[in-house]
């Protein structure tokens, strides 16, 4: 349907809709997590959301943006918020379960950082109908809560006029982990860190190598390794104090099945059998370290968080990547490893304004405890780096 104002959304439910031509003019080209290949294994696995979408935005006949969506008809409460929440939570789950499950609408990417999709910068005149446009696709589907998930400060700018308006109210999420690169080998990576870094990783390095039968490799075909990497991979998520996302084997699948140039697993093996991997993805000159696998039987011991995250930078660095991103945990050896932490921000708001209103008063504490406790003793310096940037946020939600 055309507004008055000449913009026209219309919903796809599947990238196999969006031309391969327009996603490449549209999609970051050094993000590798917002390729074609990432967003169709999305949609083949059950990583969680009941379904996906993707919003197009036209004006006239000519594709102005696009902004992938996660529908969840029964996100579970309990599983996306710390341990503290988590624990308070448990007599609310045990007595009345169905009051942890909320319908929710997540704008952005799931696995990644957020991004409204355009071939240019949007005019201010085109934000609230993208808004508006979210916000009734949400009527139509149910689904009372709606979240722009871990967009930087730079992508939310633009929008955050038109969310303020419709409603929506600004939040930290969890920091991103990004390693800046250029480094013309591995042993100047190495010479580049802090002195107690560098002592610590050539420690993991001697460790890892010292392991008997431990060797690691990098693997384009990985099909026979998935059983032995979904195992891996459980008994990281079961420590994980988050699960808004839990991948299976037909993701894992399709990700083997795609190019082996937009991805490669990093993996570490025992006399033969795969003890850790690291699921890697790359696009122009960027890089992400996905999704982690560990057996926890030996994995201190044997360095192997500090190994498959060695051999990743090792792999970027000799690709030419000049960064590469890892995920929204265990950020005390990511910044040893001499990552720095990128912020990112919720957008947030109800259908209906009682449920508005407590989520408005509720989910600034709870969120903030859990980004203290998340960050441990870096929380501090992180909130006092970006003090200017949540102090506007906070500002646009009076």
């Amino acid at each position: 349907m055309t507004r008055p104002d000449g913009y026209r959304a219309e919903v796809v439910r599947s990238i196999e809709l969006l031309p391969a031509p327009l996603w490449e003019k549209l999609a970051p080209p050094d993000d590798p997590m917002w390729s074609r290949a990432v967003l169709l294994a999305m949609e083949r696995g059950r990583i969680g959301p009941d379904g996906f979408a993707y919003l197009v935005l036209r004006q006239g006949a000519e594709v102005i943006a696009v902004l992938p969506l996660c529908l969840f008809r029964n996100l579970r409460l309990d599983d996306v918020v710390g341990p503290r929440e988590r624990r308070l939570l448990a007599p609310v789950r045990r007595l009345f379960p169905r009051l942890l499950r909320v319908p929710m609408l997540f704008c952005g990417h799931l696995l990644g950082q957020g991004h409204v999709l355009t071939p240019d910068r949007l005019p201010p005149e085109a934000m609230p109908p993208l808004v508006a446009a979210v916000l009734d696709l949400a009527r139509r589907e149910g689904l009372g809560t709606v979240v722009f998930k871990d967009f930087a400060p730079a992508e939310l700018a633009g929008l955050r006029p038109a969310l303020a308006t419709a409603g929506f109210f600004f939040l930290p999420s969890l920091p991103d982990t990004e390693l800046r690169l250029g480094q013309g080998s591995f042993d100047d990576y190495l010479a580049g860190l802090p002195a107690k870094p560098r002592r610590n990783a050539r420690s993991k390095i001697r460790r890892a190598a010292a392991w008997p039968g431990l060797r690691t490799e990098v693997l384009d075909d990985f099909t026979e390794l998935l059983p032995e990497m979904l195992a891996l991979y459980r008994q990281v998520m079961a420590r994980a104090d988050q699960t808004l996302d839990v991948l299976d084997a037909s993701f894992l699948a399709a990700v083997q099945a795609g190019d082996p140039a937009g991805r490669q697993l990093v993996a570490c093996f025992e006399h033969g059998r795969l003890v850790a991997f690291l699921l890697c993805f790359f696009a122009g000159t960027g890089a992400t370290g996905a999704r982690i696998g560990l057996d926890y039987r030996i994995a201190h011991d044997a360095g192997l968080y500090h190994a498959v995250h060695h051999a990743a930078i090792r792999l970027a660095i000799d690709s030419g990547c000049r960064q590469i991103r890892f995920a929204q945990t265990a950020y005390q050896p990511k910044l040893e490893l001499g990552c720095e932490l990128v912020e990112q921000y919720y957008a947030m708001t109800h259908l209906r304004p009682l449920p508005r209103a407590l989520l408005r008063r509720v989910l600034p504490p709870a969120l903030t405890s859990a980004l203290a406790e998340a960050l441990g003793p870096h929380a501090a310096a992180f909130t006092a780096d970006h003090d200017h940037d949540q102090k506007g946020f906070s500002h646009a939600t009076r």
